[in-house]
């Protein structure tokens, strides 16, 4: 597996829509300071705006010797009047992008959900009422097809997240999106389980589509917890559901073979997903994320 390079993100670090601006969050120096210094090569560009306009990131990028690997875009695909709203964020992300060079970088597309999505984490593979309509999944294609047609025109290959809170969540709702697109698959080894499945029959079921890949792991009682309860994704973050690799019940090794005989070489990016507490600092995060890198190192040899 020499072929993949290893990523964080910030969101790794308590960085991510819901909270900058309005929580507890390091400087995007700290993160990419902690980042590197764990011996990542790349990094994710995190909520637009959070590392910088074109200049400081392009700066930032070099003083720490990381790539940007991609971009993550949460749209609201099937509602076709905020779509475009959206939208206009890839396109300013795709500026971003190549004013700094990262011509191979990945826009990595998302649905945006839904507040009773968002309450309800996991629950969408058992309860199919918490899902689209056929009109309103018609919606979400066509927008997907969109953001495929911006991104292409560009030179950009998309790939689609399967997320935890949104319309493509559980399996049928994966194999909906991939059914009825040629959109590339964004395969989470953390949300999958939250969607009902497994990293590894995610792998051998689209591993055809898989071109990028978020490694995480899960405790699973936390996650059963969760769905249980009907608690929201705030809560399940703040609870630990993702911890250290590891730690928690994902079979990664046996997801890692599985990936090695595919014969992958795109990036892999580390994330764990978490919410800093007031007062907590940058220290936690960045003692995890290390020893996330020392773990595959030591266990996948990657």
């Amino acid at each position: 597996m020499s072929a993949i390079r290893v990523a964080n993100a910030p969101v790794s670090f308590g960085a991510f829509e819901e909270t900058v601006g309005s929580g507890e969050v390091p400087t995007p120096e700290a993160v990419l300071i902690a980042i590197a210094g764990a011996g990542y090569e790349g990094t994710e560009l995190g909520p637009p705006g959070y590392l910088g306009t074109a200049d400081e990131l392009a700066a930032r990028l070099d003083r720490h010797a990381l790539a940007l690997t991609g971009g993550f875009v949460p749209v609201r695909f099937s509602d076709a009047q905020a779509r475009d709203e959206d939208l206009a964020v890839l396109a300013e992300i795709l500026d971003l992008f190549e004013a700094v060079g990262a011509t191979d970088a990945t826009p990595v597309l998302a649905d945006a959900g839904s507040e009773r999505r968002r309450a309800n984490p996991g629950r969408g593979a058992d309860d199919r009422s918490l899902g689209l309509h056929d009109a309103a999944f018609r919606r979400l294609v066509e927008g997907v097809e969109r953001a495929l047609d911006l991104a292409r025109s560009r030179g950009f290959d998309p790939v689609f997240h399967h997320h935890a809170g949104t319309f493509v969540e559980a399996l049928w709702e994966i194999e909906r999106l991939l059914d009825a697109t040629d959109v590339g698959l964004l395969l989470d080894t953390g949300h999958i389980l939250v969607g009902g499945g497994e990293p590894l029959d995610a792998l051998v079921r689209w591993g055809d589509r898989v071109g990028y890949v978020h490694v995480k792991d899960v405790r699973l009682d936390v996650l059963h917890g969760v769905v249980t309860e009907g608690a929201d994704m705030m809560t399940a973050w703040r609870r630990g559901l993702f911890c250290e690799l590891g730690e928690g019940d994902v079979d990664l090794p046996a997801f890692f073979d599985a990936l090695r005989e595919r014969g992958y070489d795109g990036w892999l990016v580390v994330e764990q997903d978490r919410i800093l507490e007031p007062g907590e600092g940058i220290g936690p995060a960045a003692k995890a994320q290390g020893s996330n890198r020392r773990w595959l190192a030591e266990h996948v040899d990657i």
